[in-house]
């Protein structure tokens, strides 16, 4: 289930307490990103369930969204560690992100 980031040092705190974060960035006007988001919460919750997930409103919160450099809706970033491993942007497939979450996710947890 994605919690929603009301402030930069939630956002913070979650990255910091969480060995896995998925940081789902988007704006309500944009159509894909309420598509795509049950998806990666789908995806994310039956393969990675030690993963956290994270929603931020790039219109809503656009500190969050620039300290983070993402200017465009939806963008996924995934933290391991506190560190940014992987950036999807745009147009991308689940599986694909599925994926490259899978690689890092087995070394640090399995």
């Amino acid at each position: 289930m994605f919690k929603e980031i009301k402030s930069l040092d939630e956002f913070l705190v979650q990255k910091e307490e969480n060995a896995a974060v998925l940081a789902y960035f988007s704006t309500d006007a944009c159509s894909v990103c309420k598509v795509l988001k049950p998806k990666v919460e789908e995806m994310v919750t039956t393969a990675f369930p030690k993963m956290q997930l994270v929603y931020v409103k790039s219109d809503v919160l656009p500190e969050i969204a620039a300290q983070n450099s993402v200017f465009t809706a939806p963008t996924i970033v995934v933290f391991f560690d506190g560190r940014e491993t992987i950036r999807k942007s745009r147009a991308f497939s689940v599986g694909e992100l599925q994926d490259e979450i899978g690689r890092y996710y087995s070394m640090l947890f399995d």
